[in-house]
């Protein structure tokens, strides 16, 4: 559905569910550049995206897509860059260039200021953290779901060169949000995820 859809769809949707940049470049196996913990992270989006698609009224579904610059691992219309779980044709894709899926895009348009949105993607540090703060300053009620965002490992290079793993680098942005107001759930609270609280 485009940005033009009937208001009246937009005022019964009261529940997103935005994957971030859920592409196969992340997503590959971490000796081929995807992230750490690439298999865990597949295996629980795909649960959730199966969940929600299942639902009796399922949430909105849309797909946020990186569009990186020249020669970048998700360069536009590259293997990297593609879907790694292919959108429905009912279920908006929308391409972004900044870390907060919000600026310059029409994700304003799909999400009423007054849905839950559900957050699950890549990578924690950047994009995810970007596009739950930019929904919280909308208004939002914002949800993360711990397994089922992640990053890289960062290299610190103004400390020694030390590297953060990315599992802690995850928990950070997990405590971070959770301070500023996302509401932070576990893979256990799937199967009550798409039901009215």
């Amino acid at each position: 559905m485009s940005p033009s859809q009937p208001q009246s769809y937009q005022s019964l949707t009261c529940r997103i569910l935005l994957l971030i940049d859920v592409q196969v470049n992340l997503l590959r196996d971490p000796e081929q550049g995807g992230v750490p913990s690439a298999h865990t992270v597949r295996q629980n989006i795909q649960s959730i995206l199966t969940q929600a698609r299942s639902e009796k009224q399922p949430p909105r579904i849309i797909h946020v897509r990186n569009n990186g610059e020249p020669n970048d691992p998700d360069e536009s219309n590259t293997p990297g860059w593609q879907l790694y779980f292919p959108p429905l044709p009912h279920e908006p894709v929308v391409d972004k260039k900044k870390n907060n899926a919000f600026a310059g895009t029409q994700l304003g348009d799909l999400i009423p200021k007054s849905a839950e949105v559900i957050v699950i993607g890549m990578q924690s540090d950047y994009c995810v953290r970007a596009t739950c703060s930019a929904a919280l300053g909308r208004g939002n009620e914002v949800f993360l779901i711990k397994g089922a965002h992640a990053t890289l490992d960062r290299n610190e290079i103004w400390n020694d060169g030390s590297v953060t793993k990315a599992h802690v680098i995850e928990a950070e942005i997990e405590a971070e949000l959770g301070e500023a107001g996302v509401i932070i759930l576990d893979m256990k609270d799937l199967p009550d995820l798409f039901t009215d609280r």
